[in-house]
């Protein structure tokens, strides 16, 4: 058994690994000769694995700049369940939304620009990355869930996960992101008010 456990973790590894090398070369080739004038086929080639093995990890050409998912996931249920003692849930997703606007505000490595311009320049990525990021929501909702001790039938915790990751993006794609989200947590923990 042992045995068997071993073999299964380094084939993990292995295609872990795969994924990482061809998710790295198609950046590279996205960022030096534009999204468009890249071919699935090129970015095979390049990464030295046939066309076929590429689409066994991403599905579309756009899963192969928008791969961060599980990772994302794992941060939202971690903010959630990982709170300090008297640390609210929106407290905590406001807190993790400032540290992701500020990491994109504050980007100077020229890699990270670039990738975030080649996102938002081009509409099938910027509109895949919304849809992979607003994916997360069934995820938030049910660690939101837990947390509060909310019942399944209880539809804040799927209004509330909605709300912080679309305040999150229009933040992002905004002109001042900090300024912006504030405001839209603001009016999630006040519920809307404007008086």
């Amino acid at each position: 058994m042992d045995a068997e456990l071993a073999q299964t973790g380094r084939r993990e590894r292995k295609k872990a690994a795969t994924r990482a090398h061809i998710s790295a070369v198609a950046l590279e080739l996205f960022l030096a000769r534009g999204y468009e004038n890249v071919t699935v086929r090129d970015v095979a080639s390049a990464a030295d694995v046939s066309p076929t093995t590429l689409l066994n990890h991403f599905a579309t050409k756009e899963a192969l700049v928008v791969d961060r998912g599980s990772e994302i996931s794992a941060e939202l249920v971690r903010t959630v369940a990982d709170r300090g003692p008297g640390v609210g849930i929106l407290d905590a997703l406001r807190a993790y939304a400032h540290t992701r606007i500020e990491r994109a505000v504050a980007a100077t490595d020229p890699n990270t620009k670039s990738f975030i311009a080649l996102v938002a320049g081009n509409r099938d990525l910027s509109e895949y990355w919304r849809r992979t990021w607003m994916g997360h929501e069934d995820v938030l909702a049910e660690a939101i869930r837990e947390q509060a001790g909310i019942s399944p039938e209880d539809p804040r915790p799927v209004i509330i996960a909605h709300l912080v990751l679309d305040a999150i993006d229009f933040a992002l794609r905004s002109a001042d992101p900090r300024r912006i989200l504030d405001a839209a947590f603001d009016v999630i923990i006040s519920g809307g008010s404007i008086e």
